[in-house]
């Protein structure tokens, strides 16, 4: 599997669809793989013509894990950010690197959850790299949203405790979590999830303090709201009605941040992206790709004209 560096940071990642298609970066949310970027969805995208690269965002899967860095826990980087070892700045450093090892200049930036956060703060700091933001059941700050009902916090634990002792445990963890996630309306396909979880584990089993790391980069890196207002590349919000860990209000807080974002709420959606409605969210995204200015043609050898 290719890397990218970004210092001492090594992201794997890899690329699928034609090398001349538009050129696509798909990021994770908190604690999970580019493998939760389901392989139908990617195939679906490189149908469309988008030439799709998905990653390992830090501390997760075979990207670096700053194992070094020790766990911030759920408490301390809330009262104290220095506790947080890197910012969301960093990570979107990380996606950045990324573009540069596959030689793109600008690409279409797609995320879920965390990884909509990375690709906000990408359009603030590299906006000359994007071409058009997708931020998906995401949010512009950490507190906005971000509180689940005390319920569903206790089954969050619950299932972040259950130790995964090989693929099998790692699977049906992860069909908790989606269970937990998701909605009646939108039951999830548990032999895919499970497949995941199982895939996920044998490239890398992780630990409880990688979650919580990133975590913590998102609550030292408090709010994109004002900053959000510059963003001038074309953007789209997609959002659920029923997500239970991010509120439908912190995606229309995004869309509201940032000039001429249109926002799509799914109602009876949860946190998760239902396969009922991949035909929905593909044309969404290829709709917006179609808005961004045309790519300068490569240069052509004199023989060639």
């Amino acid at each position: 599997m290719p890397i990218a560096r970004h210092g001492t940071i090594e992201l794997a990642y890899e690329t699928s669809g034609a090398p001349g298609g538009e050129p696509l970066l798909l990021i994770s949310g908190t604690g999970v793989q580019m493998l939760m970027w389901p392989d139908a969805f990617v195939a679906a995208l490189a149908g469309r013509g988008f030439c799709v690269t998905r990653f390992d965002n830090r501390d997760a899967g075979l990207s670096t894990h700053l194992t070094q860095a020790g766990n911030p826990g759920w408490l301390k980087p809330l009262i104290r950010h220095a506790a947080a070892p890197y910012r969301l700045e960093d990570m979107a450093g990380d996606a950045v690197a990324v573009l540069d090892a596959l030689g793109w200049d600008r690409a279409h930036i797609a995320g879920t959850s965390l990884g909509g956060m990375i690709a906000q703060t990408m359009a603030i700091w590299h906006p000359s790299r994007i071409r058009t933001l997708t931020s998906i059941m995401s949010t512009p700050s950490a507190r906005i949203g971000t509180m689940p009902k005390i319920s569903t916090m206790r089954k969050l634990m619950q299932i972040a405790g259950m130790p995964a002792n090989g693929p099998e445990d790692a699977a049906e963890a992860t069909v908790a979590l989606k269970r937990l996630t998701g909605t009646a309306r939108y039951p999830i396909d548990e032999e895919l999830i499970r497949d995941i979880g199982r895939r996920s584990y044998e490239r890398d089993p992780g630990s409880e303090a990688d979650g919580f790391r990133q975590r913590a980069a998102v609550s030292a890196s408090g709010s994109r709201r004002k900053a959000l207002a510059a963003v001038r590349n074309p953007t789209l919000v997609l959002h659920g009605d029923q997500d239970p860990i991010i509120n439908v209000k912190a995606g229309q807080a995004t869309a509201a941040a940032i000039p001429g974002a249109r926002l799509v709420v799914y109602p009876q959606m949860g946190h998760d992206l239902p396969q009922e409605l991949w035909p929905s969210i593909l044309d969404e995204i290829a709709a917006l790709a179609a808005q961004a200015p045309a790519r300068p043609r490569s240069p052509q050898p004199a023989d060639a004209r």
